[in-house]
């Protein structure tokens, strides 16, 4: 029987399925429990729990992101950093350390960083770079020679020879002293005046009679005229004496300077020998020039090397430092800045706290005994950057972003290779000494570690980002388990041993590898990462302490993820209430026409669950096509629209071929209020509809996911055995009658990794399982009929296409009856 052989006015119109008898459906092949089973590998001989493991560091599955660290960390070439995207876990760091370590064998070691007076510009410290362990070095023998000095010069200048020198020094100026003493005396007495010393330093001028002191009586007998003479040779004596004075100023410093000169060569030959032994064991011309203007400065300052009075006590109470301005010693202090003795090879630094300070270094400060800010370059710190040299840095990006000024200075710094470290606290700008080291030129290689999502931001909108992080690492989550599943047992060891957790018996390794392909929902992979694998081996530890186990094996394992379910499962179980209860209307038994059982995914912090929703399908005479109802309200996303779009298209491509589509059915999941977004429904709306338009009957003791194409092709979702686990817990609240499962894509069938409850009612025939490849397959096991093509009688397309057909005539007839009625009225008027 053809559609056109339909009798299109019979009582049966409204439901073609009446009108003929469908064909029965061929049987859909459901998954058996063996099937369903999870396959555990073999594991290797004598295995029996993880305390008789060695564990090692393996990255299988990671080939493109190990080969992108080790381009990054051997290529030495400006702006080949690194961005790391993927690397997830609680020790995600140090683990990426162990790993770049391996990239660093055979490399030379760094050297050492050191800072230390500029004595041309004590505002300017000097930076040197010198071999590894030589700053230490450095350090501890200037330290050594300031003592020995400290300790010679004043014996030296206490010497015989030297205080011999002084009073021969001493002699022959006091005699100049003298000579000058008495010539002024002379001729003060030629002009009538005799030269008495008074208390305060200055000569008192005394008039003489007769080679005597004048008295009152004499002085008030003198004329005029001889005052005014007296007054005249008065002033002329004290211009002479002021010349004398000046005259023997300049005598006292030249004493000053012979005897410093005579101090001078005393210490230079004290000094030179000490500093000379040094020049020697030191080959960087920049440490030879440095100690040379060393041994100038001492030489300028040799009363820092006196002994000085004894420092007075500072109260307990006082926080603030008084070393800063008087120990003038201190300019001859070294500060190691990177020590590098006894390091192996390139260093390898994690930076948790990626502050400026801790990043760039500081020059810190201190309070005075005048409550100022002072420093010096002994406390400069050296920052992560700079203490990495030669080796690599690991920052977290978000951290590093979330820090005032830390992003521009990076930039700055690894485009030029050069740093300088600055003054950077909120009381700089009452500071009363300004220092600024000299800029040093660094070598480090930056590996940040990232969302992929802020990598695209940066890529796109940053130029500098761009060319200097040149290198992207990007980490997945899963291997290909025939490759890597022989590592398992060595990640599981590496965790437990690291974590303090018990030994972990063989099957818990197996349990803990299902446990893992199913969160990859794939069971043929194995994961590359454990961060969340290690969360639950610590649970599972927790179980076996208290159950008094030795080691952790499969039921601790068990009860840990049932435990982690029962934690976080209580939304899930009241919407199982709901539906009990018939609050929340699913059906799960009987069957309905243009009504099925869609399934969803629902995420509450972390804990993803399947709920079953009802979908519904109502189809009329009409032009406005496939209604989404959800989407009309605006409660969908832009992927649930675009399905809703293929859904449309599958129906002019399956039946509208040589009529027009004309209908207006509208589809809707009933009592959702809070959107729905993805297409994994689609093939459940397709059922309803072509449930709708043939009028046969949809088993509601069946949920069904899976996505559609336009040619009815049936393609994977996400999410498979958390919306079977749903629908199950939902059957079995309600009451299992054995019809019941669910209808997945045949390609979700190696991300099958069920819970064990589910594959116990799968063995026991209490549930069932069906894998699809076409809509046409899903339309069988749901209705029970063939699903046939639109020209062959008896099936559900056939039906289906006729009713459409119906519809569409219908449509035309009633049009053309409105013109024709309109026709009529206007004639009659």
């Amino acid at each position: 029987m053809t559609t056109e052989g339909l009798p299109l006015s019979s009582p049966s119109d409204g439901n073609p399925a009446e009108a003929m008898e469908l064909q029965p459906s061929s049987a859909v092949r459901e998954l058996d429990y063996g099937a369903l089973c999870f396959p555990i590998p073999p594991f290797p001989d004598g295995f029996t729990t993880t305390a008789d493991v060695t564990p090692s560091s393996d990255w299988s599955g990671q080939g493109r992101a190990v080969a992108a660290l080790e381009l990054g960390m051997r290529i030495r070439h400006a702006g080949y950093n690194i961005y790391v995207t993927g690397l997830t876990g609680t020790h995600r760091a140090e683990d990426l350390a162990e790993l770049l370590q391996q990239f660093t064998v055979g490399q030379p070691t760094p050297g050492d960083r050191v800072l230390v007076q500029n004595f041309r510009n004590p505002d300017r410290p000097r930076a040197l770079y010198l071999p590894a362990g030589s700053g230490r070095r450095l350090h501890d023998e200037l330290r050594q020679l300031v003592d020995e000095l400290r300790q010679l010069l004043p014996k030296t200048f206490r010497g015989e020879t030297f205080e011999e020198e002084k009073e021969r020094l001493s002699e022959r100026f006091s005699g100049q002293g003298e000579a000058i003493n008495r010539r002024l005396a002379e001729h003060a007495q030629q002009g009538g005046f005799a030269l008495q010393p008074a208390p305060s330093g200055e000569v008192v001028f005394i008039p003489l009679k007769d080679g005597r002191p004048m008295t009152e009586e004499e002085g008030s007998q003198l004329t005029e005229e001889e005052r005014a003479d007296l007054r005249r040779r008065q002033r002329e004596l004290g211009r002479e004496v002021k010349a004398v004075m000046r005259e023997q100023q300049t005598l006292m410093r030249q004493l000053g300077r012979e005897v410093k000169q005579a101090e001078r060569r005393v210490a230079d030959e004290t000094i030179t020998p000490l500093i000379n032994e040094l020049v020697e064991r030191y080959t960087s011309d920049d440490v030879r020039v440095w100690l040379g203007d060393l041994k100038v400065h001492m030489l300028d300052h040799l009363s820092a090397f006196q002994e000085q009075p004894p420092t007075p006590q500072v109260p307990p109470f006082m926080f603030f430092s008084g070393a800063g301005e008087e120990d003038a010693l201190l300019n001859y202090s070294v500060n190691v800045l990177v020590d590098m003795s006894g390091a192996q090879g390139p260093p390898i630094i994690v930076e948790p706290w990626p502050t400026y300070k801790n990043l760039f270094g500081a020059v810190e400060r201190m309070v005075d005994r005048h409550g100022r800010l002072i420093t010096n370059f002994t406390r400069v710190i050296a920052g992560s950057l700079l203490r990495a040299h030669g080796g690599c840095l690991i920052i977290n990006l978000m951290d590093a972003l979330a820090e005032p000024f830390v992003w521009r200075a990076l930039k700055e710094c690894l485009k030029t290779g050069h740093l300088e470290i600055e003054a950077y606290d909120p009381f700089a700008l009452f500071a009363t000494a300004v220092l600024k080291p000299e800029p040093m030129q660094i070598d480090t290689r930056v590996v940040l570690t990232g969302p992929p999502e802020a990598f695209q931001i940066l890529y796109l909108y940053d130029e500098d980002f761009r060319e200097i992080f040149k290198v992207r690492a990007d980490f997945g989550e899963e291997a290909d388990g025939d490759s890597a599943r022989d590592n398992v047992v060595a990640q599981v060891t590496r965790i437990a041993q690291r974590e303090g957790l018990p030994p972990f018996r063989a099957d818990a390794v197996a349990r803990l590898l299902e446990e893992a392909a199913r969160r990859l929902g794939d069971r043929r992979k194995v994961p590359s990462q454990w961060s969340e694998l290690a969360d639950t081996m610590r649970e599972a530890a927790f179980w076996a302490r208290k159950e008094q186990h030795d080691a952790v094996d499969a039921c601790d394992l068990q009860q840990a993820i049932e435990q982690r379910t029962y934690r976080s499962d209580r939304i899930e179980a009241k919407i199982r209430e709901l539906i009990r209860d018939g609050t929340l209307l699913v059906d799960v038994d009987g069957s309905q026409v243009g009504q099925v059982n869609g399934l969803a995914v629902l995420n509450v912090g972390g804990y993803e669950f399947g709920r079953p929703s009802r979908i519904t399908a109502v189809v009329s005479m009409g032009a406005q096509g496939v209604i989404a109802v959800d989407r009309e309200a605006k409660l969908s996303g832009k992927t649930y629209d675009k399905a809703v779009f293929i859904i449309s298209a599958y129906l002019r491509h399956q039946y509208a071929q040589d009529f027009p589509l004309s209908l207006a059915a509208s589809v809707s999941f009933e009592q959702s209020y809070s959107g729905v977004e993805g297409d994994s429904a689609s093939a459940a709306e397709l059922f309803a509809l072509v449930s709708a338009l043939s009028c046969v009957p949809l088993r509601q003791e069946l949920a069904v996911t899976g996505s559609v194409d336009q040619f009815g092709v049936v393609q994977p979702i996400g999410g498979v055995n958390e919306k079977i686990e749903g629908f199950f817990r939902v059957c079995r609240t309600v009451g299992l009658t054995g019809r019941q499962g669910v209808i997945i894509p045949a390609r979700n069938v190696d991300n099958l990794v069920l819970g064990h409850e589910v594959l116990e009612a799968v063995r026991g025939g209490q549930f069932h399982i069906f894998p699809i490849r076409t809509l046409d397959e899903g339309i069988e096991v749901l209705t029970g009929a063939k699903a046939g093509a639109v020209n062959e009688p008896g099936t559900v397309h056939h039906c289906a296409a006729h009713r459409l057909r119906m519809l569409a005539e219908g449509l035309r007839r009633f049009a053309h009856d409105g013109v024709n009625g309109d026709a009529a009225r206007h004639d009659g008027a």
